[in-house]
This record gives C-alpha cells, sequence and structure tokens, in this order.
C-alpha cells in the first residue's frame, strides 16, 4: 500500500479509538454522578377526590427475562431499582440496569416512576421516562433488558 493510504488509515483507527474511549469515559461518568432531582411540579398529584389516597399493596412482578419471569416486589411508599446493593427491586443480573436506576414512589395517592439518570433509560409501556410519570395497574414498566408489569 501506498504511505498516503498507510497514514490515512492510522489516524483514522486513531479517531476511532478516541471516540470509544470518549463514549467509556462518559459511560462511567454517568453512572458515577449524583441523580438528578425532580424539577418542581413535574407531576402534580391529582386532586383527592380524583382517586383514593392508598388503593392497595400494588406489586412489580417480572415479565422478562424468562428466567426471573414470576419474581415479586412489594411496592410500598418509595422503592428503589437497580443494581446496587441498597435497592429495594434488586436486579443484579442485568447489566443493562444502571447501580441506582430508577424510583418507583407514591405522590398525592398516585404510583409514579422516575428515571435516576440511568445509563439505558426507563420505559413505561414503551415510551421513555424523563420525569415522573403515573404508573397504573397492568403497565409494563422496563428496567435495561428487566420488563416488570404493575399488578395488585
Amino acid at each position: 500500500m501506498p504511505d498516503p493510504v498507510l497514514t490515512l488509515l492510522k489516524y483514522v483507527f486513531l479517531a476511532v479509538l478516541y471516540l470509544f474511549f470518549l463514549r467509556v469515559l462518559r459511560a462511567v461518568w454517568v453512572e458515577m454522578r449524583e441523580p438528578k432531582a425532580a424539577p418542581p411540579g413535574a407531576a402534580a398529584p391529582v386532586a383527592p377526590a380524583a382517586r383514593p389516597a392508598h388503593v392497595g399493596p400494588e406489586k412489580l412482578v417480572v415479565v422478562s427475562p424468562e428466567e426471573d419471569r414470576g419474581k415479586e416486589f412489594p411496592l410500598p411508599d418509595e422503592v428503589t431499582v437497580g443494581r446496587a446493593g441498597g435497592c429495594a427491586v434488586l436486579l443484579a443480573r442485568d447489566t443493562f440496569v444502571s447501580q441506582l436506576h430508577a424510583r418507583v414512589f407514591r405522590r398525592g395517592g398516585d404510583l409514579l416512576v422516575e428515571d435516576l439518570g440511568s445509563t439505558n433509560g426507563t420505559f413505561l409501556n414503551g415510551k421513555k421516562v424523563t420525569a415522573p410519570v403515573t404508573v397504573r395497574k397492568g403497565d409494563k414498566i422496563q428496567f435495561g433488558r428487566t420488563t416488570m408489569e404493575v399488578r395488585k
């Protein structure tokens, strides 16, 4: 191969290598930073007359992956979801779940889910969660590669 072509290939290789390195650094940075606080009024509570205060003991039930199907997690007033040991919903085998991935909590009688700055995002019924959003019985929440359903 001619010298100029080899030189060009070297620069292209170095550029791709640096881009890969920057992507890895970004992923580590996102994983290590503090979770974002919800903006005030992002999910305003529904008026008390519209819904009862606490409608019952909901739980998260794993729908997929198959090896965890049927596993249940109770939903008290607030739970965190992630791979970290302190999470109430521990998804240690799902490498697409961040250490502190999301939280499910109650506000004004509603059950809400909020992404905590996870790398791969949280999805409610296939839509990406960007702010706290209301969750209802039968909704499917995806954390990494794990999909869960809200049941009573």
